[in-house]
């Protein structure tokens, strides 16, 4: 895969998630397989800007390269404004979210409900373009199908933003009225492909082995992105990335490998959002984590209690690491195995 200037080391991407791909779950996803994460929308409001959470989600300190920004709003100048305060951030590609289907974005006209607008949503993308073009930094589009299922216009808009100057589109396999339940459908995506040159990349429950291989060979994609699989098993890319490469499962990883890498994503958590915060943020992804495992209803139940019951980083970090270290011991061997 070739984004612009930016060779990527496999075609296995990072979704953007609003309160989930910040740099340290960005990190550990690339340390386990992924070739390429997108960043957490940033806003294109300028006095919002200077706010503590724009500050975090424009933080890059010590991720790999290429970084991968994407940016949110509804006014062409504004965005394009983004693009370049991002930039000068460390950003190496702008991505364009036509894609978020959360109301609260929405209901200002900015995310997937841009789709609606097809006149607006071009003079967007060739003002983002624009701007970032004198950098050399390449511009992609993430969108969904289309708003409603009798609007599915992403083939439009992808002929357009290609014409544009778009360098790599990222299709969501739903409408936007759908948000995320039904199943997405790839149809559109094969479509897509056929229509574009561009790179194009499928997205929409991508959540195994199987399922990677058979939407890459359906659509005929260049790369797959993967999001909500990814919460709490960022190792779901290594696992991708040697069965596309073998057609063999990889053997999950043992207990003690995933408490290493929750530890190590915990200490970078911390370290990028202080205590208050680290320690309540970190909350979701612990919850996630346990549900990956094979433990019962109660232990996962137990654990979580313990977890939300902290409220420092050391009295957390000991209830994850005390509770790994009594799960290991308490199976028939330290090797015991993740379910697949």
């Amino acid at each position: 895969m070739q984004i612009g200037p930016h060779r990527l080391p496999n075609a296995l991407f990072v979704a953007p998630m609003a309160g989930v791909t910040d740099r340290p779950f960005r990190k550990l996803c690339k340390r386990l397989g992924a070739g390429y994460a997108v960043s957490e929308m940033v806003t294109s409001r300028r006095d919002l800007w200077d706010s503590l959470k724009t500050s975090r989600r424009a933080n890059h300190e010590g991720e790999a390269a290429p970084i991968a920004v994407q940016i949110a709003g509804t006014d062409a100048a504004m965005m394009a404004d983004a693009a370049r305060y991002n930039i000068d951030r460390g950003a190496q590609i702008i991505d364009i979210n036509m894609g978020c289907p959360a109301k609260k974005v929405c209901n200002k006209w900015a995310g997937s409900a841009l789709m609606q607008d097809e006149t607006l949503a071009i003079a967007i993308v060739e003002a983002v373009v624009q701007a970032c073009a004198p950098h050399g930094v390449p511009v992609t589009l993430k969108m969904r199908t289309g708003w409603c299922d009798s609007a599915r216009n992403a083939p439009v808009l992808a002929l357009a933003a290609e014409a544009a100057g778009v360098q790599m589109l990222t299709v969501h396999g739903r409408t936007r009225e759908q948000g995320y339940k039904g199943q997405a459908e790839h149809d559109t995506v094969a479509h897509i492909k056929r229509l574009v040159k561009i790179p194009v990349v499928a997205n929409g429950d991508i959540n195994s082995p199987e399922r990677a291989r058979e939407v890459l060979q359906r659509t005929g994609a260049d790369a797959i992105m993967i999001g909500r699989a990814a919460q709490g098993r960022p190792w779901i890319f290594r696992e991708i990335a040697h069965y596309l490469a073998t057609g063999e499962h990889l053997a999950a990883p043992d207990l003690a490998e995933v408490r290493g890498w929750l530890l190590e994503h915990l200490d970078d958590h911390y370290s990028l959002y202080g205590e208050d915060t680290g320690v309540r943020s970190a909350r979701k992804h612990l919850g996630w984590y346990a549900q990956s495992l094979p433990l019962s209803r109660e232990e996962v139940a137990h654990f979580r209690a313990r977890v939300n019951a902290s409220a420092t980083i050391d009295a957390q970090r000991r209830v994850v690491a005390d509770a790994f270290d009594a799960w290991i011991d308490t199976r028939e061997s330290p090797a015991w195995k993740l379910a697949a």
